[in-house]
């Protein structure tokens, strides 16, 4: 059985990251969750001119040398500037955000000032004996320089990140296409969400939450709906969607025993491989190449379904996006609050949930039962417990590591 690393390195070697020929170009408004295709350079400074940091007053530091109270020569206003040449031995009323006048090299913020009965303001000794060239000042380009590049090729745009592109003016900019994901469900037993059931049957529950999940990926989804075992059906259906998406999804028909014409059909579209993986839950996958797009095939037990798509299928669609910041999932350590059953030979992830004690440390639990059919446990984690490939039972007290959901589990 191939280890969860040796699959992901097999897939992600395969997987080729998007070309110039898959972007379009979006409005700031319309790019919120899409990928970056271009690396940003600022058009200009930030801040674009020297400003004040606070309300006070922007002298020249030479001026206070003879400690004399100094005439107000103006005022400059965010938007509203000083724009007249500053007098010797004169001040000028300044506020937050507005340019610093020509010749002003500091800024004394207005609790250290004084108004005296002739309008001139005065600061004490101590003020003018502590004062620094720059002081209250925000340089021009302090924060980005001009053709700095602001954000990189790969890059989530966010609500974040976009609004820095607005304030640099970038209206517009060059964004990878969404992956278009094909999407079906294969078996005679199972019937959409909604539709009564009737003997031996059971809802598609992981065509559901397989969707769900896709769309915090922001991909274009194709639902093929559910394929019932008719050969001629799965491959019709299946060559009409590895023409039309950049990744189709199955779920079912990758396990030993399940229907023998599901691994004909693929390989007459391309090349696949039927992995046993050595996770629980989650061993059979497939995963390959058709002809005009790529394959992964998923379990059909509901909870190796989403576990497969959470550790496999959501790197393939980084890969396949261009986001070039993906990372694995962050794991840490935690004390088991309760037993955990274990047996040796697979990289088990239990459903967890959990907590920071009193003490300040981890603490998980096994939250119900952890067959691969039931799904009722996954409402009450909030994590993963990851017991390695040789572990056995763990007892209370033993340090496990878990992995947090991410957003596409919260």
């Amino acid at each position: 059985m191939l280890s969860l690393d040796q699959a992901l390195q097999q897939m992600l070697n395969a997987l080729p990251a998007p070309d110039a020929g898959q972007t379009e170009i979006l409005t700031l408004m319309a790019a919120q969750n899409r990928i970056c295709a271009e690396d940003i350079c600022s058009p200009i400074n930030v801040p674009s001119f020297d400003n004040s940091a606070m309300d006070g007053y922007a002298v020249r530091i030479a001026d206070l040398a003879d400690g004399q109270p100094l005439p107000i020569a103006g005022k400059s206003f965010a938007g509203t500037p000083f724009n007249a040449d500053l007098p010797a031995k004169s001040a000028v009323r300044i506020m937050t955000g507005a340019m610093i006048p020509l010749g002003c090299d500091a800024v004394i913020m207005q609790e250290q000032a004084e108004i005296d009965a002739d309008g001139k303001v005065r600061f004490n000794a101590d003020v003018k004996a502590a004062i620094k060239t720059g002081q209250n000042i925000r340089r021009e380009g302090e924060d980005v320089k001009r053709g700095e590049v602001v954000l990189q090729q790969g890059a989530k745009l966010t609500a974040v990140s976009l609004p820095l592109l607005a304030s640099l003016g970038i209206e517009q900019l060059r964004v990878f296409k969404r992956v278009k994901v094909a999407l079906i469900s294969t078996g005679d037993e199972l019937i959409s969400v909604g539709k009564p059931l009737k003997a031996g049957q059971i809802y598609d529950t992981n065509r559901f939450a397989v969707q769900l999940m896709l769309q915090k990926w922001g991909c274009e989804i194709l639902d093929y709906g559910i394929l019932p075992d008719d050969e001629a059906l799965f491959e019709q259906k299946f060559n009409q969607a590895q023409q039309q998406a950049d990744l189709v999804i199955t779920s079912g028909g990758v396990s030993v025993g399940e229907a023998d014409f599901t691994k004909t059909v693929l390989e007459k579209l391309g090349q696949v491989n039927f992995w046993k993986l050595a996770i629980k839950p989650g061993k059979p996958f497939a995963f390959g190449k058709l002809e005009n797009a790529w394959f992964c095939g998923l379990p059909g037990n509901p909870v190796s379904a989403l576990v497969t798509f959470y550790q496999l299928v959501q790197p393939v669609l980084a890969r396949l996006s261009g986001f070039s910041q993906w990372q694995k999932p962050i794991q840490l350590q935690a004390i088991s609050s309760a037993p955990l059953k274990k047996a040796v030979g697979r990289l088990d992830f239990q459903r967890g949930f959990y907590h920071v004690n009193d003490d300040g440390q981890i603490e998980v639990r096994a939250v119900g039962f952890q067959g691969s059919h039931l799904f009722s446990a996954f409402v009450a984690s909030n994590c993963f417990i990851v017991l390695e490939r040789e572990r056995g039972n763990v007892a209370i007290g033993e340090h496990v590591i878990i992995e947090p959901f991410d957003t596409t589990l919260n």
